[in-house]
């Protein structure tokens, strides 16, 4: 049990590159099944922390391997907007979200090295909770707009409102304004150190 949540965590990093694989593929079965992967490497995210309070086995590579593990599989959903419309979910905006979370992630493991406790806040949550549902009804909308007939038409239809690239900018708002709470509240120990 003890090594449970380490194992789901290494599973998660596994899975990210093969859904990202799939995802891409132009017929709608490879496209849904990456869908499928996405969203069970999502639920290991919950289960290995489950198992890890449950059974009060945190460790210092759980605590490296679960963030990790859990921007890969992010990373990778946000790489694949662009193959959607590379018009509405510019790179760029990919850049400023991934640059955001690989600098905050890096500065958490710089202060567990130096024995300090970062505070954090409720909006971190939120973040990865509206990122998270963001990228579930972007990519469910890519895999519907590869099927065809109406659902396809409808997917398409969604797409070309322009409001998921409206969502994405508010995505990219809502996580840069997390790091930037998170310097702010942590900024009297980042100075001192």
């Amino acid at each position: 049990m003890k090594r449970i949540p380490n194992i789901l965590s290494a599973l998660r990093i596994l899975l990210a590159p093969l859904f990202f694989y799939l995802y891409l593929q132009d017929a709608v079965i490879w496209a849904a099944l990456g869908m499928a992967v996405f969203i069970f490497a999502a639920i290991t995210d919950y289960l290995d922390g489950y198992y890890a309070r449950r059974y009060n086995v945190a460790s210092g590579l759980g605590t490296f391997l679960d963030p990790l593990a859990d921007k890969i599989l992010t990373f990778a959903g946000f790489l694949c907007l662009p193959f959607i419309d590379a018009a509405q979910f510019p790179w760029w905006i990919i850049a400023v979200i991934v640059f955001r979370d690989l600098f905050i992630t890096g500065l958490r493991v710089w202060a567990e090295q130096k024995g300090i406790t970062m505070q954090t806040r409720n909006s971190a949550k939120i973040k990865t909770f509206v990122q998270m549902v963001f990228l579930y009804l972007v990519l469910l909308n890519g895999v519907v707009m590869k099927a065809g007939g109406t659902p396809g038409d409808l997917a398409k239809q969604l797409l070309a409102t322009g409001i998921p690239g409206w969502l994405f900018v508010f995505v990219m708002i809502v996580t840069v304004y997390t790091g930037l709470e998170y310097l702010a509240i942590n900024r009297r120990l980042l100075i001192r150190e």
